[in-house]
């Protein structure tokens, strides 16, 4: 396959960057994975074209292999609910979204024949802790640390458009998978009976099918239209207690056993408030904008779908 068609790809082993590339190859595309561990991305992500050596803080010669690539689409980035955050944490989720991304922008500026598109994660996080308002691709950050976080992360990303790349931030929400992410960890109590919301329950979760998240990363790699920063959420964010009441429904079984935000705060910090105890009511309005039609824009028939 032409160079034209070649997409690089970080982050490839996580829950979103598998089903990516498996809907890349699908597609038609040369997919090329960039990782820290190659022998595992091979078992990972079979359907790769080539795997390569990817130092996030060092140029290498993976930088190489970006020329005459046709995009790049990075999703790299340590686990933002790995563990509690503490300093050393902070700074490991920084450096391997903030470096990562500002090598791979220098690396594009140094390549000869430059990838026409860039696509970036971010995530809702960017929004701050938020009331009921609801929230699209205009409204303004928040001021905690995942705030800051993705406002830094995007700012490197959108440094590609500078040099004649278009570049898109995907506003990644909730992902729903019943093998991984937040769905799988809240199955068990449910299955115990003793599920129910996270205190105080009003707060909004902007959740996402796996299958739509993928969908969206792909209108942003193939849509011209598409610029800047794009929500990648349902149309339809819940509150948690609406989201643990629908999933109690679909699994038969109740939801009355609120959990204490206090209690979460006292086993993860300050990850339980960015997280947990306060969220964002967010809109994909500049997708639906450009004509994206979501599998699964409502709740439950999305979990229907994951579990049975």
């Amino acid at each position: 396959m032409s160079d034209q068609r070649r997409v690089v790809v970080t982050g490839a082993t996580g829950l979103i960057g598998r089903a990516l590339c498996k809907k890349l190859h699908e597609r038609g595309y040369a997919v090329m994975v960039f990782s820290r561990s190659p022998d595992k991305a091979r078992q990972a992500v079979p359907e790769a074209a080539e795997y390569v050596a990817w130092q996030v803080a060092e140029t290498g010669e993976w930088a190489a292999a970006i020329d005459g690539a046709y995009a790049v689409i990075s999703l790299a980035g340590a686990s933002i609910a790995g563990q509690r955050w503490n300093e050393t944490y902070k700074r490991e989720l920084y450096d391997s979204r903030i470096v990562a991304t500002r090598g791979l922008v220098k690396a594009m500026e140094q390549a000869q024949t430059k990838p026409k598109v860039f696509v970036s994660g971010s995530a809702v996080g960017y929004y701050g802790w938020c009331d009921d308002t609801p929230l699209d691709e205009d409204a303004a950050p928040g001021k905690d640390f995942l705030a800051q976080l993705c406002m830094d992360w995007e700012r490197e990303a959108a440094a590609a458009e500078q040099i004649g790349i278009r570049t898109s931030m995907v506003r990644t929400g909730i992902v729903l998978d019943k093998a991984e992410g937040a769905l799988s960890q809240l199955l068990l109590p449910f299955k115990m009976f003793v599920g129910g919301p996270v205190l105080p329950g009003k707060q909004w979760l902007s959740w996402i099918h796996l299958v739509d998240q993928v969908g969206i990363i792909m209108l942003a790699l193939e849509d011209e239209r598409v610029h800047g920063p794009i929500n990648a959420t349902a149309p339809t964010p819940q509150t948690n207690r609406d989201f643990s009441a629908t999933l109690a429904h679909v699994m038969g079984r109740p939801s009355w056993l609120p959990i204490p935000g206090f209690g979460l705060q006292l086993l993860f910090g300050e990850m339980a408030d960015a997280l947990l105890i306060h969220g964002q009511r967010v809109l994909p309005h500049k997708a639906q904008e450009h004509g994206y039609q979501f599998t699964y824009p409502t709740l439950e028939p999305a979990l229907q779908k994951l579990l049975s």
